[in-house]
This record gives C-alpha cells, structure tokens and sequence, in this order.
C-alpha cells in the first residue's frame, strides 16, 4: 500500500473518530443516559415521547396497504435470518478456535434498544427488533466472513468493490504477489489479537 493511501486511511479514521465524538454530543443533548443494558431518558422528555406515541388503533388506519401485502413476505424472512445465524456461528465457535481467529461478539452487532422508546407503539416496536436483528445479525455475520477472508485470502479485488467490508482496505492490492505468503501471515496473526 502506498503512502498516499495510508494518509488517506488514516485521515478517513481521523474523521470517524471526530464524527463519533459529534453522535455523542448530540445524544448527551437528547437528555438519555445508558444504563447497563438500559436507555433511560428524563422524565419530561419521557412524557413528551408518550404523547407523540400513536395508539394501535389509529396506527392500523394509516398504515399503508402495501407494508400490509409485504408483511408476510417481510417476517417469513426470519427463518432463514435465524438459521444463517445459527450456521455463521456455528462456524465461528468450531473453526475460528482452531485458525486462531478471536471469536465476533454478537452483542456488538446486534443491539436491541428501541423497546426503551416511549414514542412508539407495541407493533413500531416489534417491527423496530425484527430490523434490529436483520441488519445486526448480517453485520455480525460480514465481520465474521471479514476475518475469515482475511486469514486465508486478504486480497483485494480488480474491480472497486460497493460497501466493502471495513477490513478490505488494509487487503493486499490486486496483482502485487511479492512476499504473499509472509504478507498473509502477518494478517493471520493480526487475527488472534483483536479486541
């Protein structure tokens, strides 16, 4: 990797960093505070959320027909969500001990909290955990396919790759083979120390 490619990775970090620090400040001025597991906002604040909180009845009115047709097809896809979960952590519970890979935290991915919400109804908040568990579980699942790809093939591809994974940028560049093996190695190693 060059070094224009390593200023701009890093100044890329640089402005994560900065955003992340932006989130927390707007969240600090939301009024909510996280305690353990819990997200607890003020009490005034509390009781605005509830009166913006539609009833179910009302709910049901406005929705609109298409989301009623989709529904079936939209929550028949928890079956094979909740069977691809079990295989991706099957895999990684067998065969990252054995490559030296440390273990993807679900918890890290798939964060259920919109329950704490007092602006929504019971079936916003249903439908809030089913997408939070759809796009935590395929987040968990892609680092998991990360690390994998890192340990056996860290290169990159010919063509530019849409939403590539956070690890790829770091990947070997396309055609450059001198020193693979070693190179390739010291990205395995890198595996075991993740924290």
């Amino acid at each position: 990797m060059n070094d224009k490619i390593r200023q701009l990775l890093k100044q890329i970090s640089t402005l994560e960093a900065e955003l992340n620090t932006a989130i927390e400040e707007q969240e600090s001025r939301i009024r909510y505070q996280i305690e353990g597991k819990r997200v607890v906002f003020e009490h005034a604040l509390m009781e605005a959320h509830r009166k913006l909180k539609l009833n179910v009845f009302y709910w049901f009115l406005t929705v609109r027909p298409q989301n009623f047709l989709t529904a079936p097809i939209i929550y028949g896809m928890i079956v094979p969500l909740v069977l691809f979960d079990l295989c991706v952590s099957l895999y990684q519970w067998t065969c990252f001990p054995i490559y030296g890979i440390t273990r993807v935290k679900r918890a890290h991915y798939i964060l259920f909290d919109h329950q704490h919400l007092a602006y929504l109804n019971i079936i916003e908040k249903v439908n809030c955990m089913y997408c939070s568990y759809a796009v935590g579980m395929l987040g968990y699942a892609s680092e998991i396919t990360a690390r994998t790809e890192q340990y056996f093939c860290p290169i990159k591809h010919a063509r530019k790759m849409l939403s590539a994974h956070a690890r790829y940028a770091n990947f070997l560049e396309y055609g450059d083979a001198s020193d693979l093996h070693a190179r390739i190695e010291k990205f395995r190693n890198e595996l075991a120390d993740i924290k």
